[in-house]
């Protein structure tokens, strides 16, 4: 378990659980589609991912946190396997989410680092994500942490049409 303080409470980061989430997927879908406009797509999605997670993830090689301040989540982060490239163990981050309330905090940069050491400690050399050109802050997070931008498509996702983005870094 991890803490941070902030604004003068103890932030903690907790491995995510089962119970997590219907939260994850709610708190993805009414922020994507209120500030985005995505669709019902997108959170369908997001379920899937964690179905998979839950039922298929390697905990020795790949783990989820969960922000919370006392019994109130703010914000979750996962590290997955994502195979092989060249010889190395490549990790990918994913459903890198901070509720609007939880910004401008430091919590974001403490998930990310949370999540790039258990990659490294557990053997990745790389880490890949997949965003969209529109999550600026997330993506001026990126580039502070080293992380070059591979590619950037247009594209039609969730209803909407988008830049998605694929960004990488050693570890």
């Amino acid at each position: 378990m991890s803490m941070l303080q902030a604004a003068g409470k103890t932030i903690e980061l907790r491995p995510y659980g089962p119970g997590d989430r219907v939260w994850l997927v709610r708190q993805h879908a009414e922020l994507y589609a209120r500030d985005e406009g995505f669709d019902a797509t997108f959170g369908a999605l997001v379920e899937s991912i964690l179905k998979d997670f839950e039922a298929n993830h390697d905990p020795a090689r790949e783990r989820g946190w969960i922000a919370c301040d006392g019994p109130v989540r703010l914000g979750s982060i996962f590290c997955v396997d994502a195979g092989e490239a060249d010889g190395e163990a490549v990790a990918k981050l994913r459903l890198f989410l901070l509720l609007p309330e939880a910004r401008g905090r430091g919590l974001g940069q403490r998930l990310l680092d949370t999540c790039m050491g258990f990659a490294r400690d557990v053997g990745y050399s790389r880490m890949t994500l997949w965003t969209h050109e529109s999550h600026r802050a997330a993506c001026a997070l990126y580039a502070r942490n080293g992380f070059s931008l591979v590619s950037s498509v247009p594209v039609t996702s969730f209803g909407v049409r988008l830049v998605e983005q694929h960004w990488e870094r050693a570890i």
